[in-house]
């Protein structure tokens, strides 16, 4: 049970569990239903849980080195040839599972290879956000393909642009960290205040993109106006003023929760 548990922490939960969330919901809003909606979240879980175990797995030594002691690998709870196999032994079963429904699988399978990509050695150069972009533009792809609705060129833009600011928000944080461990992706380049001021504007882009393409009026307007702006306008005072760290990445995170609430509405 140990190992069990200490597998969950190592497979970063919470991305996990949202990239899966996401899925469904978007699944759901193009009418999957049945085996086929839970083909699509078994099949992104799988694929998210090889992400981040091989992230843990490839950063051991780096986790170590800097004592971290939310890592399962740093405790002594799991070793890092473990979580090599699981990494790996998830990734071969991503493959079947994602062409199962046929070559619109594939776009799965992308995502997949770009959460590799930023694991074996992107997220150490300026190219680190292109997996982001990647990544998080098929994810949408790949449900709407598998239901067979027509693609639309909203849900990958907004994919892609959510991807970056999250990955420029969650580093801002660890900026020093990272730099001291040689981890020089273009987050860590910029800054920490420079990474959240990306992160914003990115968010705010993709807020305005989904409230001008649901062309929504009065009292609805407002209602989700305000959800998105809300929190940026409370993440700018924070960079405004210097206070970088974990709030103006919470608010950021809200913020980007309330632009997938509109990405799943704009479906």
């Amino acid at each position: 049970m140990s190992k069990v548990i200490a597998l969950a922490g190592s497979c970063h939960p919470g991305p996990t569990i949202a990239v899966t969330s996401i899925a469904v919901l978007l699944g759901v809003s193009a009418d999957l239903r049945g085996t086929l909606l839970l083909l699509v979240g078994v099949t992104v879980l799988v694929g998210q849980l090889s992400i981040g175990w091989a992230n843990d797995w490839l950063d051991a030594d780096r986790d170590a080195a800097a004592a971290r002691t939310d890592k399962p690998t740093t405790t002594g709870s799991i070793s890092p040839s473990t979580l090599r196999a699981a990494a790996l032994m998830s990734l071969a079963l991503s493959l079947p599972l994602s062409l199962i429904p046929g070559w619109s699988g594939a776009w799965h399978l992308l995502l997949v290879a770009s959460g590799w990509g930023y694991n074996l050695g992107l997220k150490k150069t300026v190219w680190s956000p292109v997996p982001y972009v990647v990544g998080f533009a098929a994810l949408p792809v790949y449900v709407l393909v598998v239901a067979g609705v027509e693609e639309q060129w909203l849900l990958p833009a907004a994919g892609g642009l959510l991807g970056v600011s999250a990955h420029f928000a969650n580093v801002a944080p660890d900026v020093a960290e990272d730099r001291a461990a040689g981890v020089w992706g273009l987050p860590q380049r910029i800054g920490p205040r420079g990474s959240l001021v990306i992160a914003l504007v990115l968010l705010s882009s993709v807020g305005a993109l989904l409230l001008a393409e649901l062309r929504l009026s009065g009292a609805a307007l407002l209602l989700s106006g305000t959800l998105v702006l809300l929190p940026l306008v409370g993440g700018s005072v924070l960079v405004v003023r210097n206070r970088i760290g974990r709030p103006v990445f919470t608010m950021v995170m809200v913020a980007a929760v309330a632009d997938v609430v509109l990405l799943l509405i704009a479906t």
